[in-house]
């Protein structure tokens, strides 16, 4: 970014931003279904990600099963609380009309977005961390009873091992990416409902036209361009090297995914009437 645009930028969001994020923390916190949405997300993490380890077992040595990402499992189910929670952050003043009230007080368009993403993101990263981390306790508890042992090969996994941390750094920061998603989603569309569906259906569209799509070639493109299948590769430990899609680059797809839905969403907020 050049010195003259940089400079341009202060005067206009910097002075907007401090209120702006006091305003959306206030309303973030003060709204009891955001709290009940980031403990559903814990809950449903947790819980998926220990009955698929207390049923997954191990018979010999070498089976070949990732147990990090067997523990991780919820993040597939968690992440449909962190999109209807990213859509809800914004949606509900749209539904109501309150919208016209925020930007009153906040006049600057880019900050009031800036805000609403820095504390959804805060809130998630945070409700994430405590949702990977219940899952890693419960495979390291229930995994070595189904033959997960390291007669088998599959010693305790450990959370700072650098697979491991970077499965579960990983799936934090893909349930924040996916609520930036729901939170660009609902300002571009304006219409909580319409954009719940619309990021359902894209997390989970690409997986079924996978399985439809005979071609090999282009099954691996699929899961190169489609936001959960790449995303998600980042929880993989075993196999890395036979991914379509590397861990951090698969993660990065998202990020262009969550950044382009934000985008849109910014340029419908800057040029639209409340």
């Amino acid at each position: 970014m050049n010195p003259p645009f940089r400079h341009a930028l202060r005067p206009a969001l910097r002075p907007a931003l401090r209120p702006a994020l006091r305003a959306e923390w206030t309303k973030f916190r003060t709204d009891g279904t955001h709290a009940r949405l980031l403990l559903l997300l814990v809950l449903l993490t947790v819980a998926v990600g220990a009955g698929t380890a207390a049923t997954t077992t191990c018979h010999t040595p070498g089976c070949g099963i990732d147990a990090p990402r067997t523990a991780l499992t919820g993040v597939l189910v968690g992440q449909v609380a962190a999109a209807v929670l990213g859509v809800l952050a914004a949606g509900n003043e749209y539904r109501t009309g309150m919208i016209r009230t925020t930007l009153a007080a906040v006049p600057c368009r880019s900050a009031v977005l800036a805000a609403r993403a820095l504390v959804l993101s805060a809130a998630v990263l945070a409700a994430g961390t405590l949702a990977v981390a219940g899952s890693l306790l419960a495979v390291r508890l229930l995994l070595p009873g189904n033959g997960f042992t390291a007669a088998h090969g599959y010693p305790a996994p450990v959370p700072a091992d650098g697979a491991t941390l970077r499965a579960a750094t990983g799936s934090v920061l893909y349930l924040a990416l996916i609520a930036l998603l729901g939170l660009g989603a609902v300002t571009a569309v304006r219409d909580a409902a319409a954009a719940i569906g619309t990021v359902l259906g894209l997390l989970f569209a690409f997986p079924a036209l996978i399985k439809v799509v005979a071609d090999p070639d282009w099954q691996r493109h699929l899961r190169q361009l489609a936001p959960m299948p790449a995303g998600l590769n980042v929880q993989a430990t075993l196999g890395v090297d036979r991914l379509p899609i590397g861990p951090w680059p698969g993660l990065g797809v998202l990020a262009l995914w969550a950044a382009a839905a934000l985008t849109l969403g910014w340029a419908v907020l800057r040029t639209r009437d409340a």
